[in-house]
């Protein structure tokens, strides 16, 4: 494949990807409402994990191979990245009964704020002062894409100021996830982690479910909940993930970031179109300045990893020289 059909390819992979998310997060998860959200999340990790043994089998050879740093960094991914983060999200969207959901799917997009300066602490990576900058400005953003010129009032429309906390901490768990997962991609490649991810986290969520009595869900379930476990599972979930390093394979993260703004864009769309909500004037002015600062944070945060990569490979051919 040459360099063109190699990129376009993996651009095409990562917009679908990111519909599927903005898609899933206004039109097929909220239509889950009436039931648990632990039960929900539980049924989302616990089918694409069961299709997933049918073709990955051969990857449980892989736990002979797993030392306890392994164990622990897997477990995380599972636990920040599959539970918390998903049970959060959930919950959130749920709060909103379907009204403001593109907010909810924005505000998500903070993850790199997250992630970045996890990494700083976890993978010791060194912070620019432009991360201070951009991060401050996206987080005012999304304090005014959420409450405009007012200030928040906690005695009204609880419901949404919930909604705005697990969202931020879905975006908190899954920046989380994204620092523990380049920690295991060091050593396993992604179908490995991904693997081993959604079985965790079916288990931590089977623990979850089990301690809080709900599996008299199972009761309530009708056919259209399974009909959209099975579509959640196969398409925004597993199938997205799967498109999406697939897609990250091919192209450099800057592309990749700009195709990833069809996520939150797709989410307002299909908000718009699906549920007739849409957003006013402060709020889309919020929204682009909040996308743009969280673009900024990622092209710095490449051309540094760039810089930081061309020095390490400067340095090693200076030593094999010198020998």
């Amino acid at each position: 494949m040459n360099s063109k059909k190699r990129i376009l390819t993996g651009i095409i992979a990562i917009s679908i990807s990111a519909i599927l998310w903005g898609f899933d997060g206004v039109v097929l998860t909220p239509r889950l409402f009436d039931l648990d959200v632990s039960f929900v999340v539980f049924m989302l990790h616990i089918i694409p994990f069961a299709i997933m043994n049918l073709f990955f089998y051969k990857e449980y050879k892989n736990l002979k191979k797993f030392n306890t740093v392994d164990w622990i960094t897997v477990i995380s991914i599972a636990l920040f990245g599959g539970a918390i983060g998903t049970l959060s999200i959930v919950k959130a969207l749920f709060l909103v009964n379907f009204q403001h959901l593109s907010f909810v799917v924005l505000l998500q997009k903070l993850q790199p704020i997250f992630a970045i300066g996890l990494a700083a602490i976890i993978l010791k990576e060194k912070l620019h002062k432009s991360f201070l900058l951009w991060a401050g400005l996206a987080i005012v953003a999304g304090y005014f894409l959420t409450f405009g010129f007012e200030a928040p009032t906690f005695t009204v429309n609880q419901n949404t100021h919930k909604a705005v906390l697990f969202a931020l901490l879905a975006a908190f768990s899954f920046g989380s996830s994204t620092v523990f997962s380049k920690l295991i991609l060091k050593k396993y490649d992604f179908k490995t982690a991904t693997f081993f991810r959604y079985g965790i986290t079916s288990l931590i969520m089977l623990f979850i479910v089990s301690f809080n009595q709900k599996w008299e869900q199972f009761q309530v379930v009708q056919t259209r909940h399974l009909i959209l476990f099975l579509i959640i599972g196969l398409t925004s979930g597993s199938g997205a993930i799967f498109l999406y390093y697939f897609g990250l394979k091919k192209v450099k993260a800057i592309i990749a970031t700009i195709c990833e703004l069809l996520f939150p864009l797709s989410a307002i769309f299909f908000d718009f179109f699906v549920n007739n909500n849409s957003l006013n004037t402060i709020q889309w002015i919020s929204a682009i300045i909040m996308v743009y600062s969280i673009i900024q944070l990622n092209v710095n945060n490449t051309k540094k990893i760039q810089q930081k990569n061309k020095q390490l490979s400067f340095t090693k051919t200076n030593k094999a020289v010198q020998k």
